[in-house]
This record gives C-alpha cells, sequence and structure tokens, in this order.
C-alpha cells in the first residue's frame, strides 16, 4: 500500500489512504477463491474488455484471463468481448482465444449506439451476468492476471466494498519515429499525461476526498452490478471520471479501494487524441459540478491543494506528495497608484 501521505491531504482522503489502498499480493488467489466459494452467487465474476480495433493484443489477454483465472484457478465465471465496430479482425481473434464476443450493435438494437468506450461498457451489462464485473482494456501488453484477481480481490473479501481501481506506473514508451534523437526511449512515469494534466487537478481541487486515487483514469476497475446498475454512464472519454465521481456521491468514499497491481504497458495515442480525450474529461466533470450546484457555489468549495504520487525505488510504493495550487491574482497595473503616478497622464 502507499506510503503515509502528507498532512496536507485532507483528512478524509488520508484515512482512505491508509486503510483502502492494497497490493495485489495482499490477497493470494486461493484466499479469493475461498472467499468467492462462501459468497455463492454474490461472489461470480464477468470479465469485460472493451475492443476497437485492437486485433494486435486481445487474444494474448484473453489467452491469459482464461488459462489461469478460468481454468488453473476458477476466479472468473465469463469472459466477454464487447467490439465497437473495428475494422481488423479483433473480434476473430478474441473468439479464437476463448472469449465470448458480443457486437456493440448486437445489445439494446432499439436504441441506436453512440460512438465512445463509456457506451460499450454501459451496454457491457446487459450480457453479462456476474454480480462482479470487472473492466479490462483490450490494449494492453505484456498482461498480468493480477490486473484481474487484484482488483476483484477486495470485492470478494468486503462486502462494503463496492468499487475497486487499479493502480500502476505507467511508462511511456517512445517510439523512434517520436524521438528527437531517433531512438526508442521509455519515460518511467510519463504515461498519464491526461490524468496529471486535467484529472488530477479537477479532482484534487472540486472532490478532495477522491485526491488519493493514484489512477483515477485507468481503464482496469472492477465493482459490485448494484453499484453500476445505478450509475450513469458517460458515453465517451469521460466514463471512468464520471463513474468514480457518481460512485463517491452515491456509495461514499469508504466504499472505494485501490490496489497494486504493478506496471501498464499499452498503446499511447497521439496529442491531438489526447487533447479530444481532455476536453472530453473536462465537460464531464463540469456536468456533475453543474448537476451538484457547485458551479455557483462559493470558492471555498475549491481545495487548493494538488497530490500527486511516485514510486518509491527501494519500497516500490507509491508515496504522495501534496503541493499548494496558487491562485493570487494582481490588479491591473493602471490601479496600483505608483505606476499611476509614473506612467498615466495626470
Amino acid at each position: 500500500m502507499p506510503a503515509d501521505p502528507t498532512p496536507e491531504l485532507v483528512p478524509q482522503a488520508a484515512s482512505w489512504l491508509r486503510r483502502r489502498s492494497w497490493s495485489a499480493a495482499d490477497r493470494p488467489v486461493r484466499t479469493l477463491l475461498e472467499a468467492k466459494r462462501a459468497a455463492g452467487r454474490a461472489g461470480s465474476v464477468s470479465v469485460v474488455l472493451p475492443a476497437l480495433d485492437e486485433e494486435a493484443t486481445v487474444g494474448d489477454i484473453v489467452r491469459t484471463v482464461r488459462r489461469e483465472l478460468m481454468e488453473r484457478l476458477p476466479l472468473v465465471d465469463e469472459l466477454v468481448v464487447v467490439d465497437s465496430g473495428s475494422a481488423d479482425g479483433t473480434a476473430a481473434v478474441a473468439a479464437a482465444a476463448g472469449a465470448r464476443v458480443v457486437h456493440r450493435d448486437e445489445i439494446l438494437p432499439r436504441l441506436p449506439a453512440a460512438p465512445g468506450k463509456g457506451e460499450v461498457l454501459w451496454r457491457s451489462l446487459l450480457v453479462t451476468r456476474g454480480e462482479i464485473v470487472c473492466f479490462i482494456d483490450a490494449d494492453l501488453r505484456e498482461f498480468d492476471p493480477a490486473f484481474v484477481s487484484g482488483i476483484v480481490g477486495p470485492l470478494l473479501t468486503d462486502p462494503g466494498i463496492q468499487l475497486v481501481k487499479a493502480m500502476y506506473d505507467r511508462p511511456l514508451e517512445v517510439t523512434p519515429s517520436d524521438s528527437a534523437a531517433g531512438d526508442a526511449a521509455v519515460v518511467p512515469s510519463g504515461g498519464g499525461r491526461v490524468t496529471e494534466l486535467v484529472a488530477r487537478p479537477l479532482l484534487n481541487l472540486h472532490w478532495p476526498e477522491l485526491a488519493g486515487f493514484v489512477q483515477p483514469l485507468g481503464g482496469e476497475y472492477a465493482a459490485r452490478r448494484s453499484l453500476l446498475e445505478r450509475l450513469p454512464f458517460p458515453t465517451g472519454y469521460g466514463v471512468e471520471l464520471g463513474l468514480l465521481v457518481d460512485a463517491l456521491e452515491t456509495a461514499g468514499l469508504d466504499a472505494l479501494a485501490q490496489v497494486d497491481v504493478g506496471v501498464r504497458h499499452h498503446r499511447h495515442q497521439d496529442g491531438q487524441a489526447l487533447g479530444r480525450m481532455a476536453a472530453t474529461i473536462y465537460r464531464t466533470a463540469l456536468e456533475r459540478l453543474d448537476r451538484t450546484h457547485r458551479l455557483k457555489a462559493s470558492a471555498d468549495l475549491v481545495h487548493p491543494l494538488l497530490t500527486q504520487f511516485t514510486r518509491d525505488p527501494e519500497t516500490r510504493e507509491f508515496t504522495a506528495h501534496t503541493h499548494p495550487v496558487t491562485a493570487l491574482e494582481r490588479p491591473p497595473m493602471h490601479t496600483v497608484p505608483e505606476y499611476a503616478g509614473r506612467h498615466l497622464p495626470r
């Protein structure tokens, strides 16, 4: 779990960070199987992969989940890939690897599908049966089954937990064509650009209770169906922020948790795609601020601190670092007497 947070974290976030953050190793798979058997129907697990043109990676993820978590250890009850209109061989590769593949447009056909990841996640609730639903992005490489077992673990062992996010390092892997030197390079923690530049500031300023989430926009998370069926789903890139904020409002901070699963390797998007993602996430946040009347509230509701996380190279734990967010403004210079006396006509 992360090291003790700095005192500047709001009390709710600091307490939550200590009590609701774990490592996947804290709950061995055998322990999870015992908890699953004891839970009965409530312990049924569905894994959902939303996919759009992920032919290169979806097969390995499906094979790993099926081999390690369905055949060797019966932790997962069903594995579904929801294809949102791939032009490549995503559906065929996923089916050959052992997943049940459902096309987005076949689900709830009376309602025309909107583009976007959130639309696929929302529709997936109609074609899955598990009481615990685990979402995994289909573009992951070097996939570790702990991405599934780690985040469903708290849900199987603690009935009070409703939603669990994965936390991890996100290295930015720069290809030779992107590198000024023409060489491949890896920036160890440079992969979460929209998280650090948009989502984390928004959450820290407006929902400071959520400041302890290391990867608030991560696509790997699990939740109880009983929670997901009560939440609105933004259809696009804002789905992760929207679900997290709405889960806080619906279930409370203590029902949320996060689990360290190591390192996430995935395909990175270009700057323009990240810009579109950032705009969608910002709009999603604004809609929730408006819905709760926070946009018209006093500035006292804005929490002027920003908590960021680094991985300690020795302990391998995430450490929180909190910084003030300054908003001091100086008045127009023509209103300053010393300036007016020197530069403005008398």
